[in-house]
């Protein structure tokens, strides 16, 4: 029997759709004459948005977007504090009760959600986890909510990099060479013929993220990657798999951010590179952007029209130098949280035209300006550091690098607020980090000082001396 389950509604401040924060010191991200483009391509802006979930800047990125232009936008997350709750364009927030454990309860509580809006709405899912969970539950969400529809089988094979892997093979996309270790034999058989360095990488990054911390490894040693498999890998439930390693700088990244309709026909394209990323070399964009790449924008629109796709699609390409091709890293079935670097010159993103088509009105063509730059400020801010440290770069090429920013992830003139939990958030973070480092250096000293380590110690030195020690002749009696 399932209990009655309601979601939290911590604020339901509904405000009028003309009015605009104002700005701040002067300053205009947005461009005046963008929005109007964009306003203009929209026409009714009534139906409402559930963002879910909302915690970082992605969803905050969505709430701003659709929310200038005017889109009643509401969040919806697990966490009272999501950063995209404190924002001026968010028009409702709701607490959900449960998580993906109980996908049941969670569907309820969405309804709930609905119910309360009074309306049908877009709902648009910002993590693989709520993508996944929504194509498995479009039978009981579609009569509250508009989505683009995805078989869950075409979901789970885009999120899972095994599954995707085999997939680009399929469709002809080139991809790295990847093997998939399911104990530590096939480890040491794979180091036989092993180039280093070689990257070690999860099935399921969030699995790996939460048992280490990370979601990848460069790994350039033989006993380095036994190392690492030991202590990064799950016996039980295999997850880690080897990929080849694609030479060059973090500037062979290339990004596609694109939307798809129910004919798997790519109405908005943008392409990009990345200039940061955090962790360093291996993660997502700190700093990133925009300029035209049309063999990626090809690869992919060939490849989700084949598998038919539907909906907001982020894609990450590798380019290869040694034989002229972009393989394949990563996909996303969603939204990306870098989605606000590709922003066209009327002012078109994914999430506009997700909402434009899924309300019945048109998509025009849109083209990003080239050299247009985003940066996510807390997590450049460590990534940039880190680079200074391992002298990637210099002083001079990170300060040239920040010319040029349009839009931050969380700085925005007319939305001060969301900046401030994400602050908190960070000093949090560093604190926590800070006092295992410091506890467990501490329970290292306390166990060394305890007596019976001290005796311990003792008795080793004694049976050292007594074993290293010359042997006296016996005295004859």
């Amino acid at each position: 029997m399932i209990q009655h389950v309601r979601p939290t509604i911590l604020i339901d401040a509904v405000r009028s759709s003309e009015k605009r924060p104002s700005t701040f010191l002067g300053l205009r991200p947005i461009r005046r004459k963008a929005l109007g483009d964009a306003r203009t391509a929209f026409g009714p802006t009534g139906t409402p948005v559930l963002v879910f979930p909302s915690r970082d800047h992605g969803p905050l990125g969505i709430t701003r977007s659709l929310g200038r232009l005017g889109v009643p936008v509401y969040n919806a997350d697990f966490d009272a504090f999501a950063f995209s709750f404190f924002s001026a364009y968010s028009r409702g927030k709701f607490k959900l009760p449960c998580s993906y454990d109980a996908p049941l309860k969670l569907v309820e509580a969405l309804l709930a959600c609905a119910q309360v809006l009074g309306q049908r709405c877009v709902l648009i899912p910002t993590n693989d986890d709520a993508t996944l969970f929504v194509a498995e539950q479009a039978g009981s969400l579609r009569e509250s909510f508009i989505f683009p529809e995805c078989s869950p089988e075409l979901v789970r094979s885009l999120c899972s990099k095994k599954s995707m892997y085999f997939l680009a093979r399929k469709h002809q996309v080139p991809t790295p060479e990847t093997s998939f270790p399911q104990r530590r034999g096939d480890v040491i058989e794979f180091i036989e013929r092993a180039a280093f360095p070689i990257m070690l990488k999860a099935i399921d990054g969030s699995r790996l993220y939460q048992r280490t911390g990370r979601k990848m490894f460069i790994v350039r040693t033989k006993s380095e990657l036994l190392e690492t498999y030991d202590r990064a890998e799950d016996p039980t439930a295999p997850n880690l798999m080897i990929q080849e390693y694609i030479p060059g700088g973090d500037d062979v990244v290339w990004m596609f951010n694109g939307y798809f309709n129910r004919d798997s026909e790519c109405l908005l394209s943008f392409t990009g590179k990345k200039i940061r990323q955090c962790p360093i070399h291996t993660g997502s964009t700190s700093l990133g952007i925009c300029l035209n790449n049309e063999p990626v924008a090809q690869i992919t629109g060939r490849f989700m029209r084949e598998v038919g796709y539907r909906g907001i699609l982020d894609i990450g390409y590798r380019f290869d130098a040694r034989d002229g091709l972009y393989k394949v890293l990563d996909i996303n079935p969603r939204i990306g949280a870098t989605f606000r670097l590709f922003v066209g010159e009327r002012g078109m993103d994914v999430a506009r035209a997700l909402y434009c088509d899924l309300t019945g009105g048109s998509v025009q063509r849109d083209y990003a300006r080239e050299g247009r730059k985003w940066i996510a400020e807390d997590i450049d801010f460590v990534s940039s550091v880190r680079y200074l440290r391992e002298r990637s770069i210099t002083l001079r090429q990170w300060w040239t690098s920040s010319f040029g920013i349009e839009e931050c992830a969380y700085l925005a003139a007319d939305d001060l607020l969301p900046i401030l939990p994400m602050c908190l958030s960070r000093v949090a973070e560093l604190v926590r980090r800070i006092y295992r480092r410091f506890r467990g250096t501490l329970v290292a000293r306390l166990r060394a000082d305890h007596p019976a380590a001290r005796r311990t110690r003792a008795g080793t030195r004694w049976l050292a001396l007594r074993t290293n020690s010359p042997k006296r002749p016996r005295e004859a009696k």
